[in-house]
């Protein structure tokens, strides 16, 4: 006998949900497992714990590498700066001297002081031995009653001693060299030493080159019934006797001048010196302009005699002091 169909759909909402299978909860319970997995999670986490101390350490270790380098090339450049921007840290304070010299000074036969100078015999050997001598006479030959040949704002110039009449045959007669290469050697050492302004207000310097000398000019000469090529000098070569005293920092005798020593006593003299009247300048003039670029002698000579004063400045005596 059949049943009821809406007993049958009505019974079937009050049935229990189906179980799940044993099968799955067997799956699920039998993962395999190991009795180090506790040891090892344990240590997993200690070592991710370890490996952050370390790798944080370890990272600040090499920014600070990384960081010593840029600081110690900044050091450097900063110390760099210091000596540029103080040049009398290194191309004067620096300096002792280690011999004096005096030069006594008259102005139109009036005397006006002493000039005592302090000569750097350690940083500048060849130099100061140069002057010590023309300044002693030891060398035949001496600063005694030469002039100064050029006054300028920064600094006054002494003549030196000329290559030619009593001082040549002098020269020649006791030996002495005249000539400033071994000065330039030694002038190119100090360039590199010392970084900033070397002709500093008080200064004593030697010319030893002239950045603004032309080149030697070639002309045909008949020699032996053949024509042969000479090259004359347009202006002459600084012989390492010329002297300047500086009044002002003066960065333009860089290129030109040894310091070989620093006035001690006596600038007031040398100021005084810078005040006496001198040959005005004419370089402007076009007619000059062209006589110098054709080279003619004449604007050479007239050349010397610009800045030149009209008073006769000279040493009346000079010696080194004990």
């Amino acid at each position: 006998m059949l049943q009821n169909p809406k007993f049958l759909q009505s019974s079937t909402q009050f049935l229990p949900p189906p179980t799940p299978s044993p099968l799955n909860n067997t799956h699920v319970q039998e993962i395999p497992t190991s009795q180090s997995y506790p040891t090892l999670q344990k240590c997993c986490k200690f070592s991710r714990r370890e490996v952050t101390i370390r790798s944080n350490s370890v990272l600040l270790f090499l920014l600070g590498f990384q960081g010593l380098e840029p600081f110690k090339l900044s050091k450097a450049k900063a110390e760099e700066n210091d000596n540029v921007s103080n040049p009398a840290s290194t191309c004067g304070s620096a300096k002792s001297s280690s011999k004096k010299a005096f030069l006594d000074i008259s102005i139109d036969g009036e005397p006006v002081g002493r000039i005592v100078i302090g000569l750097y015999g350690k940083d500048a050997p060849l130099g100061a031995t140069r002057f010590g001598n023309l300044v002693s006479g030891s060398a035949g030959i001496s600063y005694r009653r030469k002039e100064f040949i050029k006054i300028m704002p920064g600094y006054v110039q002494h003549g030196g001693v000329r290559s030619y009449g009593v001082d040549a045959e002098l020269a020649n007669r006791t030996g002495s060299d005249l000539e400033a290469e071994n000065l330039v050697d030694e002038w190119e050492r100090a360039k590199e030493r010392c970084l900033g302004t070397k002709n500093l207000a008080g200064t004593v310097s030697l010319i030893v080159r002239d950045p603004s000398r032309p080149p030697p000019k070639q002309k045909l000469v008949a020699r032996g019934g053949k024509l042969e090529i000479d090259e004359e000098e347009v202006k002459p070569a600084p012989n390492g006797t010329e002297f300047i005293i500086s009044t002002k920092d003066s960065p333009e005798l860089d290129d030109s001048a040894l310091v070989v020593g620093k006035v001690l006593e006596g600038l007031e003299v040398v100021e005084r010196i810078g005040k006496v009247k001198t040959v005005q300048e004419n370089t402007s003039s076009p007619y000059f302009r062209v006589a110098k670029l054709i080279g003619d002698k004449r604007a050479v000579v007239a050349e010397r005699g610009f800045n030149r004063p009209y008073s006769k400045v000279v040493v009346k005596n000079c010696g080194l002091l004990e």
